[in-house]
């Protein structure tokens, strides 16, 4: 891989199942910033959105003023899309109509793979699918429910980032650790 902050993402946090809210949110917004540029640069700018986002509290975000999205389209610490930037707050509004509908937003995305992560056998990364069934389903009933940047591409990393599905290479030293985080006693 070559960076050692895409190595210990690697291999710290991508694909282990993620259950909490918070983190849920978390990646869902850098997932959706992360749409049209390559994931590196979402991670080296991750705490400057850590920063920007107050800790990707959704329900402060939910509440920003006009003025607050102006403050955020000058931060040069993150990525100044001013559809992204406003896709942020709706999306956490609806974030928080999930958690109401279903009790937590987990409860309501693990649903899509049956409250277990889906185990591929990926033997060659670049391999790996961009899109699936799952994720289509996930990213319309997503857009019905007003979310925005959140196509099936976008969805479909979201699941891989978050453990719903497990896309190590079967080689990896991960795959194995990754699959046993996935069974739940």
């Amino acid at each position: 891989m070559g960076d050692p902050l895409y190595e210990a993402y690697h291999d710290q946090e991508w694909g282990v199942p993620v259950y909490d809210d918070q983190t849920i949110f978390e990646f869902l917004i850098l997932e959706t910033f992360q749409a049209g540029l390559s994931w590196i640069t979402i991670l080296r700018k991750r705490e400057n959105f850590r920063e920007a986002l107050d800790d990707f509290d959704y329900k402060k975000i939910a509440c920003y003023s006009e003025a607050k999205l102006e403050a955020l389209l000058q931060n040069p610490g993150i990525i100044r899309n001013k559809l992204k930037v406003k896709a942020t707050v709706s999306n956490a509004q609806a974030f928080i109509e999930i958690q109401e509908e279903f009790g937590s937003f987990s409860k309501y995305i693990w649903s899509f793979v049956n409250h277990k992560p889906v185990q591929n056998s990926v033997k060659i990364y670049k391999e790996a699918p961009a899109t699936t069934a799952i994720s289509d389903a996930l990213s319309k009933d997503l857009k019905k429910r007003g979310f925005k940047f959140t196509g099936s591409t976008v969805v479909y990393a979201h699941m891989q980032a978050t453990g719903m599905v497990n896309d190590h290479e079967v080689d990896c030293f991960r795959y194995a650790e990754v699959k046993s985080l996935g069974v739940k006693p």
